[in-house]
């Protein structure tokens, strides 16, 4: 009843309310409210700290900014919604607010597109295998049901593969280390509407989540990266649940030599059997993979599942 209490107490401010009808629609850091609310940083600041306390919001830092959303678990996420839908549509403040956040959305996006022009020979590589959508299909056909109810995207990188799952999911949580890949995600996602998908900055040899977290992990085209693969899967199997899933993208061994040197890959693919055996290894079951062949490079799709 106390936390009911405190989070009404919280809500009962126009400024207030107003930033929780705006962190409803979007990640919102300390500046951008300023910018929306035409507010100084310590009187935003000192209303965000009253709001995260209540429990209403909840508070992500990503390298050097932190972003605000609307709480989604506990009695604090409910009644946050509840106050929120409270909100007559038509509201002029929550109206001018949304019109202000719009150029907010809009600035993000330019950032991230000129961050995403500096690695767009990334974007060339994919004509050396099977076409994205091929992968993502084969991906979303190991999750372990029609629609999961939480699912862990490892080295989320630009987001793709949580727009690719999004729709089979009630709860998507993409991390990476790096912020500037965040930042693109960001931009993607909030294009797309995606209210139900989060981002964290995160190391995917530690992964910041209780153990038995998510019905299924997901790590695509991440272990090439990797100087230890098996410590990767092994931090993924562990944030699984029972009957959960791991799931596995990357090339089948190839000699193309030019990823080390020039796209810092540690590895040249992986074998099969090596994969299945890192696989048992971490306590999951092995299922037979998905092979989608290109030119030069061919890619896997393995999964392992965890013991219900």
């Amino acid at each position: 009843m106390e936390d009911v209490l405190a989070g009404l107490r919280a809500a009962a401010e126009l400024t207030r309310l107003r930033i929780l009808g705006l962190c409803a629609h979007a990640d919102l850091t300390v500046s951008d409210l300023c910018k929306i609310l035409g507010q100084s940083q310590p009187r935003v600041s000192r209303h965000l700290k009253i709001l995260v306390d209540a429990k209403l919001l909840d508070r992500t830092r990503e390298g050097n900014w932190v972003y605000y959303r609307l709480a989604e678990r506990g009695a604090g996420g409910k009644l946050a919604q509840t106050i929120v839908d409270l909100i007559p549509d038509g509201d002029s403040d929550l109206s001018l607010d949304l019109g202000r956040l719009d150029g907010v959305r809009e600035e993000r996006a330019e950032r991230a597109e000129h961050y995403f022009q500096s690695i767009a020979d990334w974007e060339h590589l994919r004509s050396l295998f099977a076409p994205s959508e091929q992968i993502e299909a084969a991906l979303v056909g190991f999750l372990p049901a029609q629609r999961v109810a939480d699912l862990l995207d490892v080295g989320t990188g630009t987001g793709r593969i949580l727009k690719a799952v999004a729709a089979h999911a009630d709860r998507v949580m993409g991390i990476d280390a790096s912020t500037a890949m965040l930042t693109v995600a960001r931009s993607a996602l909030e294009r797309m509407g995606l209210r139900h998908v989060q981002l964290k900055p995160a190391d995917m040899y530690a992964l910041p989540f209780p153990s038995d977290s998510f019905d299924a992990v997901t790590v695509h085209m991440v272990l090439h990266y990797a100087d230890d693969p098996a410590s990767v899967l092994r931090e993924g199997a562990r944030v699984l649940k029972p009957g959960g899933r791991l799931i596995v993208v990357d090339f089948a061994p190839h000699e193309s030599a030019f990823l080390t040197t020039d796209h810092g890959h540690r590895h040249l693919g992986f074998e099969d059997e090596a994969m299945r055996q890192m696989l048992t290894g971490v306590g999951l079951t092995a299922l037979d993979p998905a092979v989608l062949r290109g030119d030069p490079l061919t890619v896997y799709v393995w999964a392992g599942e965890r013991p219900a």
